[in-house]
């Protein structure tokens, strides 16, 4: 019964809600990348960046939302030092974006130590607080889990109705479905093909970012490394698993913070002796069972991968 009871317990959807955060923002920046035609295996590096950029800024002296704009910035730029390999130049997408991981990882870990040579203890943070709107969080039950979270959490579930706004009501999104569809077509329609695709790869770029540095400035009050834990990984498999649609990315990403959360309290009712690893790993199979179900009927973008070049009709 126990297991049954966690369902029942206002805490475990909060920290649904909480986990989720991160990998809405992940999902979404990765999302938006692909519907361009543009896969960027950098998330991973690219939340670490923001992660470890934006609890550095804070804790040097600068405000929470101004951090969120400097983590913004940073994953644009990164994003951009991707499109300039794989869009304009069109080198292969997987290698770029692995090498993005690496890099952005690895200068992350260094600035830290070289900022913070001595530390030993992660130092802490004053982070973003939960915020309980106005009437909304005296709503029993529901307003609990909702309207108690943290801005950034409020923030990631705008992002949703902004992405899917820009993606399907406006000029840009249509100009980045098609170039992610058909580019040769974009282009004999006038669109600026390469354009599109590197302020499609920035834009979710600075998502990705945003993503990470929730994990130091609003889950967390500290950065340590290796925090991000596969998160960016997680968050390419969503895409697929969301067919690459918006709603069903936040709901694959509540999903999966569903079974993360619901493991962590397993393993507390749990009265059989089994290693904590197996519950830890349960997220990650059942992601992995998902993605095998469902990706042989997932309709991706037709142009995804590969590189364009004007003038070259395939």
């Amino acid at each position: 019964m126990d297991y049954i009871s966690i369902f029942f317990e206002v805490g475990f959807w909060v920290a649904t809600i909480r986990i989720a955060t991160s990998l809405i923002f992940g999902t979404l920046g990765e999302l938006v990348c692909e519907r361009a035609g543009v896969l960027n295996l950098g998330i991973e590096g690219i939340m670490t960046l923001g992660a470890m950029s934006g609890w550095m800024w804070v804790y040097m002296g600068g405000g929470l939302w101004s951090a969120v704009l400097f983590v913004a910035f940073l994953g644009a730029m990164a994003g951009l030092v991707h499109s300039g390999f794989t869009v304009y130049l069109g080198l292969s997408q997987h290698v770029t974006g692995i090498a993005l991981t690496m890099f952005a990882s690895s200068i992350s870990y260094f600035s830290f130590r070289m900022m913070l040579p001595d530390v030993t203890t992660p130092p802490k943070i004053d982070a973003f607080n939960n915020y309980a709107v106005p009437l909304l969080s005296d709503i029993p039950v529901v307003g609990e889990i909702l309207f108690v979270q943290s801005p950034l959490t409020y923030l990631s579930l705008l992002m949703v109705a902004v992405v899917i706004y820009v993606m399907y009501k406006t000029p840009f999104g249509l100009a980045m479905r098609m170039v992610g569809e058909n580019p040769i077509a974009a282009e004999a329609q006038g669109i600026n093909v390469h354009l599109v695709r590197t302020i499609s790869v920035m834009m979710g770029s600075s998502l990705m970012a945003i993503g990470g540095a929730f994990l130091t400035i609003s889950a967390f009050d500290a950065f340590f490394f290796g925090m991000i834990n596969g998160r960016g990984w997680i968050c390419v498999a969503l895409v697929i698993f969301a067919s690459w649609e918006p709603k069903k990315a936040l709901f694959g990403a509540l999903l999966f913070a569903g079974i993360d959360a619901y493991q962590v309290r397993l393993q507390q009712v749990s009265g059989i002796d089994i290693p904590y690893q197996f519950f830890l790993m349960a997220p990650y199979v059942l992601s992995i069972i998902a993605l095998t179900l469902l990706a042989r009927k997932a309709v991706y973008p037709k142009a995804l991968l590969i590189p364009f070049r004007r003038g070259e009709r395939h």
